[in-house]
């Protein structure tokens, strides 16, 4: 008889035996051949691997383009004209970011080189 985890299967036919009960003094009957299997549902044995048990050339070639970027490096500020209400200049940073429910609009906050920031509620 065979067994993968916890399936159970005749030996004469390959039928899959009814549940497994766990001990080996029990006997399955198949009901497609009518043949008595020993359970060996106690037997399995479970494994564990990684991806990395199982070298692929798919795998290697998806890691090795993969860049790593630190968080305070990247640039997600843009440039807008738009005045700043404290100093008065015309040129600020902008970004744009998802404060509230997805199906609400974004806020934008802006940031001029003074300081000085502020932010609206699309």
């Amino acid at each position: 008889m065979a067994a993968i985890g916890s399936l159970v299967f005749c030996t004469d036919c390959g039928n899959l035996l009814p549940a497994t009960k766990g001990t080996e003094k029990n006997f399955l009957k198949c009901e497609c051949c009518g043949a008595w299997n020993k359970d060996t549902g106690s037997k399995t044995i479970l494994t564990k691997s990684k991806p990395s048990d199982f070298p692929s050339f798919l795998r290697q070639k998806l890691q090795s383009s993969v860049q790593a970027v630190e968080r305070h490096n990247i640039q997600t500020e843009s440039v807008v004209q738009e005045r700043c209400p404290k100093c008065g200049r015309d040129e600020v940073k902008y970004t744009s970011v998802q404060l509230r429910s997805a199906d609400e609009g974004s806020t934008i906050i802006f940031t001029c080189d003074c300081g000085h920031s502020w932010n609206e509620n699309n």
